[in-house]
């Protein structure tokens, strides 16, 4: 399926880092809830990660990430996840966090 540039423009993806991040045993498939800042314009937006196969919580606090920031709110159990940290697999399958090369400004939208 083609789509335009306008259709690609509707989705926001912004960089953040990660400011707090703890494990999620209540989730149905291992996780991580993620507590992510993305500067004074969106300010702080909570997420739920499957990503507990390459990534301890400790090891994610200061990390950029790109998220969706404008789908709806989903609730994920007790949390309310807010943004969608994106990712992509890895050969077997499992999440790798996607996120800048270098530190940029929070807040900066995908283009």
């Amino acid at each position: 399926m083609t789509i335009t540039y306008d259709d690609f423009a509707k989705v926001d993806i912004r960089v953040g880092v990660i400011t707090r991040a703890e494990p999620f045993p209540e989730a149905r498939k291992p996780a991580i809830k993620l507590w992510v800042d993305f500067g004074a314009e969106i300010g702080e937006k909570r997420s739920s990660a499957q990503i507990t196969v390459h990534y301890k919580p400790e090891e994610l606090v200061g990390r950029q990430v790109l998220a969706v920031v404008n789908f709806p709110p989903r609730q994920i159990g007790p949390v309310k996840s807010e943004v969608l940290v994106l990712g992509v697999p890895d050969a077997a399958g499992e999440v790798v966090l996607i996120g800048p090369g270098h530190e940029v400004p929070l807040g900066g939208r995908l283009f």
